[in-house]
């Protein structure tokens, strides 16, 4: 069987905050909420319609001072997660209307349309359409 990436930990500073807010901003399905010890959870999130072998986010809440004053910083200031859309104009305008910032209107380049938005930490995501090819 090919390798494939499965599970991309995730820095919360909340468990239930980065809950609320990947299933009703960008409509992500909650796929595992397993207590693993006091204070500790095991909670993974895929965006909707996602496959088994596509790639879902571990919450991984912030258990210190050190971890905690990285939340938000994913890829240092630059775009951390790219979402794929098979819908950008549908997806983007049902983001905004659930509050969701944009950092730049949209781009239409020679892959697709995308633009980027940043999730309640303030990290970066590109939200993308691929063109079709054909």
């Amino acid at each position: 069987m090919p390798s494939r990436l499965a599970t991309v930990s995730y820095l919360v500073r909340d468990y239930d905050e980065a809950l609320a807010w990947f299933t009703s901003s960008l409509g992500f399905t909650l796929v595992d909420d397993t207590p693993l010890s006091p204070g500790k959870r095991w909670v993974v999130v895929a965006p909707p319609g996602a496959t088994t072998n596509a790639a879902s986010l571990l919450l991984a809440r912030a258990s210190n001072a050190e971890q905690l004053a990285q939340v938000g910083r994913a890829a240092g200031g630059r775009v951390a997660f790219f979402l794929h859309t098979d819908d950008f104009a549908r997806d983007r305008a049902a983001f905004e209307a659930r509050g969701v910032k944009f950092r730049e209107a949209t781009r239409h380049e020679s892959y697709g349309s995308v633009a980027v938005f940043e999730d309640l930490y303030g990290n970066g995501w590109d939200l993308i359409e691929l063109k079709r090819e054909g």
